[in-house]
This record gives C-alpha cells, structure tokens and sequence, in this order.
C-alpha cells in the first residue's frame, strides 16, 4: 500500500519540475490528485499519464496568485474527492535578478503574490477543508535562499520564500491542536526548467554545483520524495519545521 493510499491532495506548479515529479509520486502512492498550473497542455497531458496508470487526477488550469485559483482547486477536490488531505503548494518565480535599486515595484509585487500572497490564499482555502477531514499536512516550498544564504539580485525573492517560513510557523502553532501540520521544505539547486534559467551556462552551472556539499543539482525526483515525506504519515510529528533539502549548500565553504 502506498503513503497516501486514500489521501486525495493538491499540487500546484505540476506542470515542470519539483511539482511534475511530486504529482507522479504523490499518485504512485495512492492520492487521488487536483493538479495546478497556468499551461493547461502540459497539465492535461500529466493528469491523463496519471489516469493511463491507473490513478486519479484531475487538471486545474490558473495562476496561483489569483485567489479564484486557490479557491477553485480546494472546490474541485471536495465536489470530485471528498475533501482534502494535503496540498503541496509547489508553484514559484524567482523573477528578474536585478540589484534592488533597479528592481521595479511591478517586478517585487510580482514575484511576492505569486511566491508567498499566492501562499496566503492557498491556507486560507485549504485550510478550512482539511478541518472537515479532521487534519491534513500543508507544504510549501521555500528555499535556502533568504534563509541560510544570500545571493545578490535576489531580493524579492528571498523576501518571499522566507516569509514562506513564519507563515508556516504560525499555521502550525495555531492548527497544530486541530492535526492540521504545517511545513516549509528548502530545495538547494535543482536541475529544473527555473534553475537552468538560472544557470544558463556551462561556467555559471559549474559555479552553483559547487556551491553544494555534494558537488551536483538535485533531481526534482529527489525533492519530491522530501515533499512525500512530508505529505504522509512518516511525518506525523513534524510540524512547523524548514526541512532543507539542499546537498549541503547551506554548510559548505569550500
């Protein structure tokens, strides 16, 4: 029996990436799946690849920083499901890397409500529903960045994922007395569509390799298996907690 098996969870940013390999996962260990991204191709294709292998998904087409998209997933997964177990809410930007003072305002709004504003609506929504199941495990992926380290051109987005990190404090103090857990997971570098843009050339990924301990990227398979823990029962008394997952990045100075 797999992790999940009966569980039914969201997971938004499934179309690419960390959110690709978890939404396999998550399926692959018996959770019946809402999926959320903006490419709605993309995330057709996954959530038929899920249906052919005898899973259960269905598809959600919209941008996490609109509340309607926060809304209408927890909607689909009550009318279609039952209810709500776990939601990994996966969907992030890194934005333009600029020096602060040539950052825009546009540029900060942009990638704090898509990072973090986005996360605010996603617990809001979610939140409420795992109530009615009697519990549930949030998840959301921050990063080292902002939290152990800080890389230059970054602000925004440190700003966010960090804030990611007390809002998980504070949902786990109050809804821990409910069984609702709430968790912040820090990738280090990962071999994604976002991090090659990152590090798109060969000097620049030799440079963020290594940054690790480990000498390499992750795969998003590897994050994903961190997010699993995190959705199932082996975490059941791990609440409110910034799980790095980062190769070593946060310890390594050589």
């Amino acid at each position: 029996m797999g992790q999940l098996e009966g569980k039914i969870a969201i997971v938004t940013g499934a179309s690419s990436g960390i959110g690709l390999e978890a939404a396999r996962l998550f399926a692959e260990h018996g959770a019946k799946l809402v999926l959320v991204a903006r490419r709605r191709t993309e995330l057709e294709e996954l959530a038929n690849d899920i249906r052919r292998k005898g899973g259960d998904a269905i598809a959600v087409a919209g941008n996490v920083a609109d509340v309607e998209a926060a809304r209408e997933a927890v909607q689909v997964a009550t009318r279609h499901f039952g209810g709500l177990d776990v939601a990994f809410n996966n969907a992030g930007t890194t934005g333009a890397q600029l020096p602060l003072p040539d950052m825009s305002v546009d540029m900060w709004h942009d990638v704090i409500d898509t990072n973090l504003t986005s996360a605010f609506h996603a617990a809001k929504h979610q939140i409420p529903a795992m109530l009615a199941r009697g519990g549930g495990s949030l998840i959301f992926t921050s990063t080292f960045v902002g939290h152990t380290v800080g890389f230059p051109g970054m602000a925004a987005y440190a700003a966010s994922k960090a804030g990611l990190i007390g809002l998980v404090r504070v949902i786990a103090a109050e809804y821990g007395p409910r069984s609702i857990r709430a968790n912040a997971l820090l990738p280090g570098g990962t071999d994604t569509p976002m991090g090659r843009a990152v590090s798109n050339t060969p000097e620049a990924l030799a440079f963020v390799q290594g940054l690790h301990a480990l000498k390499r990227l992750a795969t998003p398979r590897e994050i994903a298996q961190s997010a699993l823990y995190l959705a199932s029962d082996a975490s059941s008394f791990t609440t409110g907690t910034a799980l790095l997952v980062d190769g070593g990045v946060s310890i390594t100075q050589t």
